[in-house]
């Protein structure tokens, strides 16, 4: 599950990434692409915008909601209940039907899906692997450290962080230190993380990779590290 710290972090288009990669490389292998639900538009249309025409991809949104709120609230707009069965089944329909399926989730793990449960609960309860995108911004250790907090509390198989730079930067700024080939890309991989730079300045990079490796031992050393662009 692809999952954030808050919304408007870079979750879709880490998904759409991987979905594209997918199609380029696994296009033989079938796959489900899940969304956990949806509160107003965007992602579910994203989604079959880019991947709708293709039979090796099926898009599911098990439960959607005109309002853009938090999905309590926009299901209580609706006069309608949230049944997380519905999104089960559907998880586990796709499951058997495709090879491989990728799950986007809303908002962080902290985010309500009903009055009672949080995003982190279904991620535990339904033993979803997860993966935490967390924005390159003020604020994002501690919002990083929160939700590493709380998936491990309720042990949820997070497998690594992705730090996303949700703004636009100077390209020439980027280009002084971003390595230009496959070869020189490999300098920068070790044990413990695998760093991608694409759209951020060379401050945001440095401080965001500095700050991360300081907490090395909090976020546990096979962290995964992706700096990406939204």
């Amino acid at each position: 599950m692809i999952a954030g710290t808050d919304t408007d972090v870079g979750k879709t288009f880490v998904t759409v990434s991987l979905v594209s990669y997918w199609q380029q490389y696994q296009s033989n292998i079938s796959l489900g692409l899940l969304k956990l639900m949806q509160t107003g538009k965007g992602d579910r249309e994203l989604y079959e915008e880019l991947f709708g025409h293709l039979d090796s991809v099926e898009i599911v949104t098990p439960l959607s909601f005109d309002a853009p709120l938090a999905p309590p609230i926009a299901a209580e707009l609706a006069g309608e209940d949230i049944y997380l069965g519905i999104v089960w089944d559907s998880l586990t329909a796709l499951e058997q039907k495709q090879n491989f399926v990728l799950i986007e989730a809303l908002g962080g793990l902290g985010s309500p899906v009903t009055n009672e449960l949080v995003v982190g609960n279904l991620a535990a309860e339904w033993r979803l692997p997860t993966v935490l995108v967390v924005p390159i911004k003020l604020g994002a250790i501690a919002q990083a450290v929160a939700n590493v907090a709380l998936a491990r509390s309720l042990n949820i198989d997070l497998r690594g962080i992705i730090l996303s730079c949700t703004s636009e930067k100077d390209a020439t700024e980027l280009g002084k230190i971003r390595p230009s080939t496959r070869e020189q890309a490999s300098e920068y991989d070790s044990n413990d993380e695998f760093i991608l730079w694409r759209s951020c300045s060379a401050n945001e990079m440095l401080v965001a990779i500095s700050s991360f490796r300081s907490l090395s031992s909090f976020f546990h050393s096979d962290s995964i590290i992706l700096i990406v662009s939204i």
